[in-house]
Order: structure tokens, then sequence, then C-alpha cells
């Protein structure tokens, strides 16, 4: 048995900077990772998404050059380049993960970790050999998995995952995608620019679920307008069919209908990755689906056990993994204190053009009984967005009708995380509306247009 400080099970965006202070601080630490350094962000997520969503803007950019006055003589898409060039970046951040942890004296463990006593853990190495680990203080990163939903003939067809697609180096003639929040967006714009025929399925009335009516509204435009077939408040009832020819039987507006493709893509959400940890050996609770469940300061129910990342409940962010990171490096080390139930929620949608947001949406905040007015302004009212010639999606914000306080903001263009990271910036800073307004900003920038975004309140 070896006896650790700290043992960090998972090398997420989290876990990885915690187990490298830990360390630093002269914990003796012990990492153990399944797979490979850097989680689904560095190798199946945000990385490798973002790397092959710039190469796709690109071709968007390319194809419609004429707008700006660029006649080209055509290109191609040469995805296994594209793939190619991903695999790099990804290697590099991943090469960069294992020499900060080695540069901090973390003991690293590839293999399967499971608990065989409240504190003892039990982990089959990946080259056939088993370590018994022992550690006063726990952390649980062990993130999360595709969800496959239980539909009738969908384990009997080949599909892909948000993980597995990525490696495909032929780009898909007709993707059908089931699902239609955030990754199912980014990966169906995504294909769609590199050349496939792409649908949406998604289940719920909307797309994006959880977003204000508005903003789901212009995005499903948005996406349209580059030929790709929505569907809202459809149903998938049967999936069948064999490689290069997929059917999907659904129900939508009363109606059943068979929509065919060559290539299926499963993004209908995740789920933890608790099974394995065989948690029942502690103390640490799981709410229904699985997700361990953690106060305040992200402590399990079991003294001395944390989760962080998208193994809890809560928002599956990378940046929010990174912030747990903080808070619980920051409460045992400073005995700072610090609550998951203060902090800021930003978030971005990395479609062309963004959807950033931070705060309560206006559906939220009206729920909440807040007083509110809400400020609203169309890109195609922004000099910057104007003169590049990217003028769609809006900005809103939702400002307190008395205190004039920022509650929240969307905005859906071209840099809209930028612009709501501003939004964000002054929230925390207690900024009013009416400050926002006459602020100087530097001419044209984006930002600039906050001045006229909160003009609107005055009509």
């Amino acid at each position: 048995m070896q006896k650790f400080d700290a043992i960090v099970i998972g090398s997420g965006q989290g876990g990885n900077p915690l187990a490298k202070k830990m360390a630093e601080k002269g914990w003796k630490t012990a990492l153990i990772e399944q797979r490979q350094l850097g989680g689904t962000c560095i190798n199946d997520g945000c990385t490798p998404t973002k790397t092959m969503i710039a190469s796709a803007r690109i071709a968007h950019l390319l194809s419609h050059s004429e707008t700006w006055g660029i006649n080209n003589m055509g290109y191609t898409i040469d995805l296994p380049a594209i793939v190619g060039r991903k695999n790099k970046v990804v290697e590099q951040f991943r090469n960069g993960t294992a020499k900060s942890l080695e540069k901090a004296g973390v003991t690293i463990f590839y293999g399967t970790a499971s608990f065989s006593g409240i504190k003892t853990i039990s982990v089959a190495t990946n080259d056939d050999g088993n370590q018994e680990l022992t550690a006063e203080h726990i952390f649980l990163n062990t993130g999360a998995a595709p969800y496959i939903p239980d539909i009738p003939g969908l384990r009997d067809v080949p599909y892909f995952t948000s993980t597995t697609l990525l490696d495909e180096v032929k780009v898909p003639p007709e993707l059908i995608i089931l699902g239609g929040s955030y990754i199912a967006l980014e990966m169906g714009q995504l294909y769609r620019r590199l050349g496939s025929t792409v649908t949406v399925v998604e289940k719920s009335p909307q797309l994006m679920s959880k977003e204000d009516p508005d903003v789901a509204a212009v995005m499903k435009k948005i996406l349209e307008a580059e030929d790709i077939q929505v569907f809202t408040a459809t149903t998938t009832e049967k999936i069948s069919g064999s490689q290069d020819h997929i059917q999907v039987q659904v129900q939508t507006g009363g109606k059943s209908q068979t929509i065919t493709g060559t290539h299926l893509l499963v993004a209908t959400g995740r789920l933890p990755q608790t099974a394995a940890l065989q948690l029942r050996k502690t103390n640490v609770t799981l709410d229904e689906k699985g997700y361990v469940q953690v106060n305040d300061q992200l402590e399990t129910s079991c003294p001395g056990i944390y989760a962080l990342g998208d193994v809890k409940p809560g928002p599956a962010f990378t940046h929010i993994s990174y912030n747990d990171h903080l808070l619980l490096y920051k409460n045992l080390f400073e005995d700072a204190e610090l609550s998951i139930k203060t902090r800021q929620l930003p978030y971005c949608m990395f479609t062309d053009p963004q959807l950033g947001r931070i705060g309560l949406s206006e559906t939220r905040a009206r729920q909440d009984g807040y007083p509110v007015k809400v400020a609203h302004l169309g890109m195609d009212k922004v000099a910057r967005a104007i003169e590049t010639g990217e003028t769609a999606g809006f900005m809103k914000a939702i400002v307190h009708e008395h205190t004039g306080q920022l509650l929240g903001a969307a905005v859906i263009g071209t840099e809209g995380g930028e612009i709501m990271s501003v939004l964000q910036m002054a929230m925390l800073g207690g900024i009013t509306a009416t400050q926002l307004r006459d602020m100087i900003f530097a001419h044209p920038l984006y930002a600039e247009s906050l001045n006229n975004l909160f003009m609107t309140l005055e009509k």
C-alpha cells in the first residue's frame, strides 16, 4: 500500500493544476488517469473541436469571399490535413500537461481507479498490473462521457459520438445529428462547412432548451441560412440501417417521417463517469443520474473526499472545472472558505457567430421576480459588424429596473464571447447600465457598441 497526502482521480482541467499545486506545496501527490493526460477538454473537447472549427471557418470565408470583393479560384477540403493539424495541437497541449506535472513531482499512474475502502484505492494499471494507494485527501475528477439514449435500434447501427467523429478522415456526405444543444450545433456547423449535408433533430420545442426563445430562434435562423435542416419538437422513435445508410424515424408536427443519411452523430448530452469508482465502498453519495453530490465547498458526504469538474452536478464547462480547483486549493491552503454559490457562470458556444452568456437569462430573471428592463441591439446596428460584413445576431442585456445593475447578458455575434466577458467584468465590478452607456471605448471595437446597447433602454 503506497501512502500519499493527496490522490487525484482523473487528469481533467481541474485535477491537473490542483495536483501540481499540492505537489509544489510539499504534499506527496498521486494522479490516476485512465486514458491520456488532459481529460475531455484537451483530448476530445475544447481543444480539438475549436481547432477544427477554425479550419471550417476558413472554408466558409473562402466559399463566400466574393462578399468582401475577393474572387478565388476555388478550394478543396483536405480532412486528413485538418485532423492532422488538430492532433498536433492536442499533442502539444497534452505534452505540456505531462511536463508540468512531472516537474512539480506528481506521481502519475495510468489505469482504472476504484475504491477498495473509504480512503483506499486500487488501480488496475494499463500494463495489467495493480497498485494499492491511500490518502487522507482524495479528489474525484473523472468527468463525463457521451450519453447514449435508449432509442429502439440505435445500438444496432453504426454511430458517432462527439469523441469518435473528430478522428474521422472522410467528410460524412449526409450527417444526421440527434440533439440540439451546444455540442450538437457546434459539430453540425463544423461539418456542414466541411461539405456535409446536415440535419439536426431536437426533441425540445426549441434549440438550446435552456436559452431564451429569441436567442434560440436567431441561432436556428443562422444555421438554416447555411442550409442546415433543423427539426425541433421532434421525437426519435426508431433507428435502422447499416454503414452509409441510416434511417431515423421521427414524430414531428403530429406526423411520422423518416430522415435518411449516411452517418449518425449522437449528441444528446453527457453522463458522469462514476460507475467504475465503486463509490458504494465509501460514504460518497450520488444523485439519481450518478453525479457525485457535493456541498458548497465541493466536499462529498465523506469527509476528505472532494469532487470537481463534470463528475458533479452543475454547468459542465472547462472553466468551471478550473475554478473548482482554485476554490479547493484556496480553501485547503489559505482558509479562504470560498463557495460555489457566489461565483459567476459565464459560457460560450463556439458556433460562428458565437453565443456568449453570463448571468440570468431574461426568462429566468422574470421567473425569479426581478423587476427588469431589457437592452437589445441587433448586430446589424453595430458599426464594427457592418464594416467586417458579419451582421448576424444581436446583443441583449438584462438590467435591474431600479438599480441599473446587470443581471445577465446574451451576445450572438462575431466575438460574442469576448463582448460577453466585458459585461461579465462589469457585473463583477458593479458597473451600471448607465455607466456602460457613457463609457469611452476605443473606436470601432465591437465593445464600443455597448454604448448603443444601453441607449436602447431610453426608448
